[in-house]
């Protein structure tokens, strides 16, 4: 039997539950700055991620750790060389997403086509104003690209709004809700297609700067552009740019390069711009999520000495 850390912020009902998957198994909850470096070093399993607390004890020379779970989908921040080289484990909180994420992307589809964001800014200006364009999303296409478990649930709900659902995924392999798949490669032609792009693509030396200049010249220029995905895969200069020049219609961004997006930014005051500061993973369920994947990942790895779902492919980066 070994320790467990986990910095997640389980409530008790939740750490109760991580504890009767792991009988015999000490298990130590706390904030990170409350772990010691001699926890981290003798913990088997770690539940969370702080770079520098768990780099301080669990990543040390001599250490027992064999996995970490993180508490996001995106793992570009974690040391996966490192972590590869010590042969640990590491998996991430796909799955804990989905809804959220697809509801975020459609309250600023929808925010757009219905100029509610427009309306907002009157509103605290005291203003009565109904110009604009008023549109819908039926009858539109939408292009996602990134077509995991996120990407599918925003081509369901899409479908149900009556629109053409279109995915993008390296493999190119078919998969429901979508009326048409597409692998990378064949990108451009699905931005010169759709009305309302959605990127969630992970952050990866592939998708680095993906959305530049020559991707917003491809698009409509009525075009939406959606991120939730990684602000790496975007040239923020570039969208600027075009955003400014009406190459595209608009963009909701929940996620920057860099970030936090700094004072004084141009997108911060452009009318065609909807902004989130990093949120549209939160949601008042994602504790429950959590500890529900990390109990089955958990009673995975105790028998048969891996976890169950989610686990990074280091070559591929996520």
């Amino acid at each position: 039997m070994g320790l467990i850390v986990s910095m997640f912020g389980f409530t008790k009902e939740q750490e109760n539950q991580i504890r009767e998957a792991a009988p015999g198994w000490d298990v130590a909850f706390g904030k990170p700055q409350e772990i010691t470096a001699d926890q981290f070093a003798e913990a088997e399993i770690v539940c969370g991620w702080h770079p520098a607390a768990v780099q301080g004890g669990a990543l040390a020379e001599g250490s027992k750790l064999r996995w970490i779970q993180s508490g996001s989908a995106g793992v570009d921040n974690f040391p996966l060389d490192k972590l590869e080289e010590r042969g640990i484990l590491l998996t991430t909180a796909s799955g804990v997403h989905p809804v959220q994420m697809a509801e975020t992307a459609f309250a600023m589809l929808l925010s757009f086509t219905r100029n509610v964001h427009h309306a907002i800014r009157n509103q605290v200006a005291g203003k009565w104003d109904r110009a604009g364009n008023y549109g819908e999303l039926r009858g539109r296409t939408i292009g996602i690209v990134g077509a995991g478990q996120i990407g599918t649930e925003i081509a369901r709900i899409a479908q149900a709004f009556g629109m053409r659902t279109i995915g993008v995924r390296r493999t190119g392999q078919a998969a429901p809700y979508f009326d048409r798949m597409a692998k990378t490669e064949q990108l451009d032609e699905v931005l010169a297609e759709s009305d309302a792009i959605v990127n969630i693509l992970p952050g990866t030396d592939e998708t680095y700067r993906l959305f530049g200049s020559r991707a917003f010249e491809r698009m409509k220029n009525d075009a939406l552009f959606i991120n939730l995905g990684r602000g790496t895969s975007v040239d923020t200069e570039a969208l600027t740019s075009a955003l400014q020049e009406g190459k595209i219609g608009g963009a909701g961004l929940d996620v920057f390069d860099p970030e936090p997006l700094p004072e004084g930014h141009p997108l911060w005051s452009l009318p065609n711009v909807i902004i989130t500061p990093h949120i549209g993973g939160m949601t008042d369920r994602y504790k429950e999520r959590m500890a529900d994947l990390f109990v089955e990942n958990l009673r995975a790895y105790l028998k048969d000495g891996a976890p169950a779902k989610n686990r990074v492919d280091y070559k591929q980066r996520y």
